[in-house]
């Protein structure tokens, strides 16, 4: 039977990167660094490419000729090879979920924490199963009533990181959201902010979890710009932002671009209500409801 390609998933391309990058810092060639593991060039060509597995023995034998040791850093890329080849849970929707939001989750199920700036809705990981709903009907208005619930399954679904991720620490969340936000109202669902908004407050009673409103009244900030998110991981993996328009994300990389990312949301928390504040502010709106 012929070989089947292997497709480069988002754990091995980051592996794959990972790898490239200790490469060049040692200033060795492909061909010198193969030669010293005993490989042709095209392994190793290959390895870097995503395109072919790499087991943790290896991995940590290729880190040695890299010279690198730092115990943090060998248990993170061992991590990864074991783990690169594995399927998320999201993979049984198939096409229904768009290449950069399963790309978004596998980088979500690894991240440990993530900043995120929202001017125009609740975020996605505090967001009620109606509203969830009722938020992807409107943004993807040419989705079938099949596919918007199931994209809001994917959407509950994935909200499991906030609270357990198989022994590893929940992801540390903090979102910053305008406060225009949760005046929102649907007609077909009069009931459905309040309940959106008493899962906001419980949320926040979780100790990975922080919530500040931008006031109506707010200073001028980096965040009137767009809704985006800051995603950070344990050594040695760098950290990725990624920005979202109707049609879909677009992932930011390079540290230079990256740092700008952190330094904007930076400003937005300084230009923010404290967490007290905000949650006083979403409980005194949500008894209105």
């Amino acid at each position: 039977m012929p070989t089947v390609p292997l497709v480069p998933t988002l754990r091995r391309r980051r592996l794959g990167e990972a790898l490239r990058r200790f490469r060049n810092e040692t200033g060795l060639t492909i061909e010198q660094a193969a030669a010293l593991m005993g490989w042709d060039n095209s392994k190793l060509s290959r390895i870097e490419n995503a395109k072919v597995h790499i087991r943790p023995v290896e991995a940590a034998k290729l880190l040695g000729v890299y010279g690198v040791d730092a115990p943090d850093v060998l248990m993170a890329i061992e991590a990864l090879a074991r783990d690169a080849g594995k399927k998320g849970w999201w993979t049984t929707y198939g096409s229904m979920v768009d290449a950069h939001i399963k790309d978004y989750l596998s980088l979500e199920s690894d991240a440990e924490s993530t900043r995120i700036c929202s001017m125009g809705l609740i975020p996605g990981l505090l967001q009620t199963g109606s509203y969830a709903r009722e938020i992807i009907a409107a943004s993807t208005f040419w989705r079938s009533q099949e596919e918007v619930i199931a994209l809001a399954e994917v959407r509950k679904a994935r909200q499991s990181v906030l609270t357990a991720r198989g022994g590893r620490p929940p992801l540390n969340f903090w979102a910053v959201i305008h406060e225009s936000v949760l005046r929102q109202r649907f007609a077909s669902q009069p009931a459905l902010m309040r309940d959106q908004l008493r899962h906001l407050l419980d949320m926040a009673e979780l100790p990975n979890i922080t919530i500040q409103l931008l006031p109506l009244a707010m200073p001028p900030n980096p965040g009137m710009v767009g809704l985006f998110e800051v995603v950070r991981f344990p050594t040695p993996w760098p950290t990725v932002v990624l920005t979202e328009n109707l049609v879909g994300g677009q992932f930011v990389e390079g540290t230079e671009h990256v740092d700008l990312f952190e330094k904007a949301f930076e400003r937005i928390v300084a230009a923010a209500l404290p967490v007290d504040d905000s949650r006083e502010i979403i409980k005194h709106v949500m008894e209105k409801e």
